[in-house]
């Protein structure tokens, strides 16, 4: 061979030499790419599936948190209704006192304006009675729908605050 045939051997060798080393190094810098992009996708769906779990964890307890409130409420509820049904009964007593002494304001007599005034006095025990009546019956729906919502108002409160992070059950 002649000094050419060397020379353009030894350049494509040179060349050819070089051409694997660059493609090498892409192979190189692709495989670390791809590693890199793996790593970070694994970092993704770690975050993602602490992130759900976290989430799930927070509704759990924020479910748990509600159904506190609502069972609470619901206690408040019980009690208020018996203390409603004391009240009425203590009501009805007051009631029948309220007509037992009307009854008893009739007194038997002889003398006809002593009569005039037994009568006049028992038609004003009966209507004062009669209003008792109504007004205790009125206090007590009035008493029994201000503590419904009461309660309803302080269990909304309390769900709402619940919901929005702010707090736990009071």
């Amino acid at each position: 061979m002649n000094g050419w045939g060397v020379r353009v051997i030894a350049l494509l060798a040179v060349v050819g030499s070089h051409w694997l080393v660059y493609q090498h190094g892409r192979s190189v810098e692709r495989t670390e790419a791809a590693a890199a992009s793996a790593q970070r996708d694994s970092g993704d769906r770690l975050a993602e599936v602490l992130g759900e779990r976290g989430a799930r964890e927070e509704e759990q307890r924020r479910a748990k948190a509600q159904e506190e409130a609502r069972a609470n409420a619901q206690e408040q509820r019980t009690t208020a209704d018996a203390g409603a049904t004391d009240a009425d009964a203590a009501g009805q007593r007051l009631q029948h006192d309220a007509a037992n002494f009307a009854a008893t304001v009739r007194c038997p007599s002889t003398d006809s304006a002593a009569i005039a005034r037994g009568q006049a006095a028992t038609r004003a025990a009966m209507v004062l009675s009669d209003l008792l009546t109504r007004a205790d019956e009125r206090a007590g729906e009035l008493a029994q729908a201000y503590d419904r919502a009461r309660i309803a108002g302080q269990l909304c409160e309390r769900e709402y605050d619940v919901l929005t992070g702010r707090q736990g059950i009071n």
